[in-house]
């Protein structure tokens, strides 16, 4: 490779490096500022009011066009676990 080109290709490989470190901070921002949601979630997840509503769910009682991805134990768990362990990587780093 010639000098130039490599000096562009360099250029092009440092431009990539820096816009995934952006889009990186800028994600580990968002998600340090999902703590109340993820509290409210956490929350209502298996609460007297989570039940109600998967058994009213449960029972066809709900609009059939509700997005209803809330109501699976699996979706909400999963994500939950998924959010402390991110916010672990981010405290271990610091």
């Amino acid at each position: 490779m010639k000098q130039i080109q490599r000096i562009k290709h360099m250029e092009r490989q440092l431009d990539k490096l820096l816009a995934a470190l952006h889009a990186m901070d800028k994600a580990l921002s968002g998600l340090t500022k999902m703590n109340d949601v993820a509290q409210t979630l956490s929350d209502y997840y298996g609460s007297a009011e989570w039940r109600k509503d998967l058994a009213d769910d449960e029972a066809g009682r709900l609009p059939e066009n509700l997005k209803r991805g809330v109501l699976s134990e699996d979706a909400v768990w999963n994500a939950l676990q998924e959010y402390h362990e991110k916010k672990k990587l981010i405290s271990n780093e610091e």
